[in-house]
């Protein structure tokens, strides 16, 4: 299900089904770069201003899904305009900034973006743009990444399938509105 936070900016309800922190895993194979399965955490937060905050951490992942080593980071904002154009500025760990232009689907919880400019520091590796689809999928965000270098052309690089987690404060919340429960549970469900 689908919340709407209440302090919500209006323009950005039609982003709502990003919010929050989600975590799962997904496969990381491109020329040139370690093919892993890896781990990732996304938060995706607000503050009552037209924007998503966007982190994203991600961390290579052993044959038996234990965290080895960080993969890599993403931050950025996202914006929303009343004809659904999205549009995403976003900053990497390894010396990228990236502007990003998509839309939200029509009827359906999905984001098609492309890389509209990208800039390097001298220590990044080669990167010239993207192609990235999100999309809210049966309560799960899933998302695949496509990206092109001076040498290989656009072609998909890194996918996940990530599940909304619940963090101390809504556990908190939860727990201050339950009221009285029945003391052995099960009449709760009577």
């Amino acid at each position: 299900m689908i919340e709407i936070p209440s302090d919500l900016h209006p323009d950005l309800v039609p982003l709502a089904f990003l919010l929050g922190t989600w975590e799962g895993a997904g496969v990381s194979d491109f020329p040139g770069s370690e093919k892993c399965n890896f781990g990732q955490s996304v938060t995706f937060s607000h503050d009552g201003r037209d924007v998503v905050e966007y982190a994203s951490h991600t961390w290579v992942l052993d044959a038996e899904g234990n965290k080895v080593r960080a993969l890599e980071s993403e931050h950025g904002y996202w914006r929303i305009d009343k004809d659904r154009k999205v549009e995403v500025v976003m900053v990497r760990d390894q010396g990228i900034v990236e502007i990003w232009y998509g839309e939200l689907a029509d009827k359906k919880p999905q984001i098609d973006l492309v890389t509209d400019a990208v800039a390097r520091t001298a220590a990044s590796g080669p990167y010239s743009g993207g192609k990235r689809l999100y999309g809210y999928v049966k309560g799960d965000l899933m998302w695949v990444g496509e990206k092109a270098t001076p040498e290989v052309p656009l072609r998909p690089y890194m996918s996940a399938h990530l599940k909304k987690t619940v963090t101390p404060e809504e556990v908190a919340e939860w727990a201050k509105n339950l009221g009285d429960l029945p003391d052995d549970g099960i009449a709760f469900f009577k």
